[in-house]
């Protein structure tokens, strides 16, 4: 079941099959570098395993990313309700696949889950987190239409800019 469209991407509600790609990506060192470090695998596969049963449950959840040319997985996106500074906020999420950076896809998926947080799930504001060595993220962020509002310290100490933007933009 497909959520949104792009020109080249797929964001679509999780399948079984999704599983091993899924972990694939959050245990890569790389890749979650700036998102707290890789995932423990067998709770991870627990965790998909769930969401895979009843893709449905969470309205807000992350979703398998899919490049529409090849078919296949090549990340993790969608919109998440968070706590920052005692407020919900609803954050954008992008996890791409290391061989899926440089290519536009993190500030395509960007742009349309900004359209559909607003249009499909009447949010009127997001923000994203990004840590301040991730420049890769901030420049999404940025090329999203969200503008750098503050820095906060999550618990445990880390430190992240919270960009943020009222829809529509």
């Amino acid at each position: 079941m497909i959520i949104l469209e792009t020109e080249r991407l797929l964001l679509r509600y999780m399948l079984p099959d999704d599983i091993p790609t899924l972990v694939a990506l959050w245990t890569d060192k790389d890749v979650t570098r700036f998102l707290g470090g890789p995932r423990e695998p067998e709770a991870l596969k627990k965790n998909l395993a769930e969401t895979a049963a009843n893709p449905l449950a969470e309205p807000y959840d992350l979703r398998p990313l899919v490049e529409k040319s090849s078919g296949l997985v090549i990340g993790h996106c969608g919109v998440l309700g968070k706590e920052i500074d005692g407020l919900t906020e609803y954050e954008l999420i992008y996890v791409l696949a290391k061989k899926f950076w440089g290519k536009g896809y993190a500030t395509e998926i960007g742009r349309a889950l900004s359209s559909y947080a607003y249009y499909v799930r009447n949010i009127n504001r997001l923000v994203a987190q990004v840590n301040p060595e991730n420049v890769a993220s901030e420049h999404v962020a940025i090329k999203v239409g969200m503008h750098l509002e503050k820095e906060v310290v999550q618990p445990g100490g880390e430190k992240r800019r919270v960009y943020a933007m009222f829809l529509p933009n």
